[in-house]
């Protein structure tokens, strides 16, 4: 099974849709295996985004992050990567099908809601930077046998 960090940014958080957006991930067929409410600090924001150090964009994506607490959620299936991805929809916004979470929610690519990792190497390291030893579970379902071959 591969796993995925999943982000609610500040302004899903200030718009009340955090909740919506963990429940579409659920309802995919996805499962929830760590899961935490937090202020990010400005040390761990850098390192989330250390690939952007440098860019005319990064001190605000660092502001952005920090500016109130968000839930940080990893979540366990059968190519989750791929599979938030696709349920979140376009970086962008207004580029985003209907239908997904961006699509449905999201105006600005600035304030787009949600964060998944890009890639099964990525997720490995965000997964370690925002949860440490024991925070990720590993869960089973009884429902599983009918969402996994």
């Amino acid at each position: 099974m591969e796993r995925t960090l999943v982000l609610i940014k500040p302004d899903a958080m200030q718009r009340g849709l955090a909740t919506e957006i963990l429940g579409r991930l659920e309802r995919r067929g996805l499962r929830i295996v760590g899961l935490k409410l937090m202020q990010v600090d400005r040390d761990l924001a850098e390192r989330h985004y250390g690939e952007h150090r440098g860019k005319p964009f990064f001190e605000g994506l660092v502001n952005y992050i920090t500016a109130c607490p968000i839930i940080a959620a990893v979540f366990e299936g059968t190519g989750a990567v791929e599979s938030v991805r696709a349920t979140m929809g376009k970086t962008n916004p207004r580029e985003a099908a209907p239908g997904t979470i961006r699509g449905d929610y999201g105006l600005e690519i600035g304030r787009n809601l949600v964060h998944g990792s890009d890639s099964v190497e990525s997720a490995q390291r965000e997964v370690a930077l925002f949860f440490a030893a024991g925070e990720v579970l590993d869960v089973t379902r009884d429902v599983d046998p009918w969402v996994f071959e």
